[in-house]
């Protein structure tokens, strides 16, 4: 007798329509009634906050763009069932799944990293900073308003920059918002 496991395979798409391809995978999973078999879709993603002109905003940021995980039960040997490979394979927008010539299921620990990945971003989003070490900028607003620095280090944990500004002939560092600076 051959017991019914979860497993998670990785299933190539086209980059971009992530999103579209998992709602359609999933339409025509419920249609053929194999929701039994192929349990969710995932497409891994997190929340990132950025900010944008003073503004703040959060958005989904993909982690692996063009690709999407499929849960599926399968047999003893890891095999995904044959119908259920069928029909994630001729799916529009799907290219095959990760494997030489059989689908190959993901490591456990692989899996718990990207969903604890996915749902701890739900909770805190992450802040992004688009700017690194070495970077001219000028700041936009505060004390020294229509300075020149270049930045020195980013400290996203804080949203902040430091960035190295010259005050009476002599280079001072300043810890800004993000969002006060802009790039030369």
């Amino acid at each position: 007798m051959n017991s019914v496991a979860k497993q998670w395979y990785v299933v190539r798409v086209q980059s971009g329509r992530e999103d579209k391809v998992r709602d359609s995978l999933e339409r025509r999973v419920k249609a053929a009634n194999l929701d039994t078999v192929i349990t969710r879709v995932l497409v891994p993603s997190e929340k990132v906050t950025e900010i944008k002109g003073g503004k703040k905003r959060v958005r989904d940021r993909k982690l692996y763009a063009g690709y999407l995980l499929v849960e599926a039960d399968s047999k003893d040997a890891g095999d995904i069932p044959e119908q259920a490979w069928y029909l994630v394979r001729e799916t529009p927008g799907i290219g095959d799944f990760l494997g030489s010539k059989k689908p190959v299921p993901m490591a456990q620990h692989e899996v718990d990293k990207i969903l604890l990945a996915t749902t701890a971003s739900v909770d805190k989003p992450k802040l992004v900073i688009n700017f690194s070490k070495g970077d001219s900028v000028r700041i936009k607003e505060g004390p020294f308003e229509n300075m020149d620095g270049v930045v020195e280090d980013v400290i996203p944990e804080k949203g902040l920059v430091r960035v190295t500004i010259t005050i009476f002939g002599r280079p001072t560092p300043v810890e800004l918002e993000s969002w006060q600076i802009e790039r030369i």
